[in-house]
């Protein structure tokens, strides 16, 4: 009898979304979370192929799950997320005590291996489960899959094409949350404003704000993460006119050179870039904008990587996530294209992009001291409550505060990784 699980996860929030959905699925049929694979009945590893770190981290788990099977060979394992391809013969290969592999979002063979076949959960996004929440905040994907196929982007081979979710579905979970003690709600895709270009009425990912937007109990409502092509003016609109949806950003760039920026095929030069952000602070002078970047991509030239630390000096992003090039085994990029820049010299790289990266966003997060910020307070780490400002800035609190609280918080201390501050009013919380 399979009656105890144990969930691993690696990787974005979409995989962290998939993980509460499964554990979910599992609970409705009775069974119980475990805080070790020791204990489990059945163990899911959710993995992340995006970069080669966190598939390690994922082959690493199943080397030490190896053994616990065959301590315990009744154990069950399953693999899911982005590994896990159309063809799984060398992960069978190389794990042949696993017994099931199962691709993103692909919920029912684990369910069977767990539980036998059981209830219609609805079909592929299972519509009538909804994670039940830990917390004031939750991640609610929209759309599934991407159709961009960047050269060193494994997602599109792995999540598939673009599948918005229908918006009346969206909103009862939304609304499920909300009347579960959830404030805030982040909305996700691998391009979120793709939502809506396949459904029938071709709502846009503004059209779904609005309707949120009415549920009473939501404070707040976040996205992510976005592609300048889709971030059309009127959904720039929609962010900016309703008071419930922050004005933070993840907008991408990958790299500031047009030349690298074309062999990506990330579809705009920097250009058009740099006029997309002029359009967001037109439309919102203080949004919070983060970015990602690859360093040391196939054919990256010193002067290349010079463009990029100058495009990160020029826009003064509140946040740079910097990532290493590691090929990723079926893009075209590492079909098509020679892994030539060494290791040591994207760690040089790396290293030299995160100090600009750091000193900007210090500089960027002294603004605030002597502010007040309204922080929804999302949790408590050891004795320190934590939250976000409406831009996205994280701020710990000098003094307790419950989870799903907004406060007012007088900003004293900066770095450049987070805030830190009191609220101004200290009576409000008890």
């Amino acid at each position: 009898m399979t009656d105890r699980f144990y969930l691993w996860t690696v990787g974005c929030q979409m995989n962290q979304a998939d993980s509460e959905k499964l554990a979910t699925g599992f609970l409705r049929t009775g069974m119980r979370a475990v805080d070790r694979p020791e204990r489990a009945d059945i163990v899911v590893v959710n993995t992340c192929s995006v970069r080669q770190h966190a598939e390690d981290r994922a082959y690493s788990k199943l080397g030490r799950l190896k053994q616990l099977k065959q301590e315990r060979p009744s154990l069950k394992i399953a693999v899911m997320g982005c590994m896990v391809g159309i063809k799984t013969d060398d992960l069978q290969k190389r794990f042949p005590y696993v017994d099931v592999f199962a691709r993103p979002q692909q919920f029912g063979p684990i369910m069977e291996l767990a539980k036998g076949p059981g209830e219609d959960l609805g079909g592929e996004f299972w519509p009538s489960v909804f994670a039940v929440p830990d917390g004031p905040t939750a991640f609610v994907p929209v759309v599934h899959g991407c159709n961009k196929f960047c050269t060193y982007c494994i997602v599109p081979y792995r999540r598939g094409r673009e599948r918005s979710r229908p918006m009346d579905e969206v909103i009862r979970e939304v609304a499920y949350l909300a009347a579960n003690g959830v404030a805030e709600v982040t909305l996700l895709g691998q391009t979120v404003e793709a939502y809506g270009h396949d459904l029938e009425d071709k709502p846009d990912i503004g059209d779904l704000m609005r309707e949120l937007s009415a549920i009473e109990q939501i404070q707040r409502i976040r996205f992510l993460t976005s592609y300048p092509k889709d971030m059309t003016h009127r959904i720039l609109e929609a962010v900016a006119a309703l008071p419930k949806v922050m004005e933070c950003f993840s907008l991408p760039v990958q790299a500031g050179s047009d030349a690298v920026l074309e062999s990506m095929r990330r579809g705009y030069t920097k250009a058009e870039y740099l006029e997309k952000l002029a359009e967001v602070r037109q439309l919102m002078p203080s949004a919070g904008i983060t970015t990602d970047v690859i360093v040391g991509y196939p054919g990256e030239t010193e002067a290349d990587f010079i463009e990029t630390c100058e495009l990160v000096q020029q826009v003064r992003f509140d946040k740079v996530h910097i990532a290493a090039y590691s090929p990723r085994p079926g893009t075209i990029a590492w079909r098509k294209l020679d892994d030539d820049v060494s290791a040591s010299e994207k760690a040089d790289r790396l290293h030299r992009l995160e100090a600009i990266e750091n000193r900007i966003s210090l500089e960027l997060n002294e603004t605030y001291l002597g502010t007040i910020q309204p922080v929804l307070v999302e949790g408590v780490r050891g004795d320190q409550p934590y939250g976000r400002t409406r831009t996205g800035k994280l701020v710990h609190l000098d003094a307790p505060a419950r989870p799903g609280q907004t406060v007012d918080v007088r900003i004293d201390h900066a770095g450049p990784y987070a805030l830190r501050g009191a609220p101004v009013d200290a009576l409000a919380l008890v």
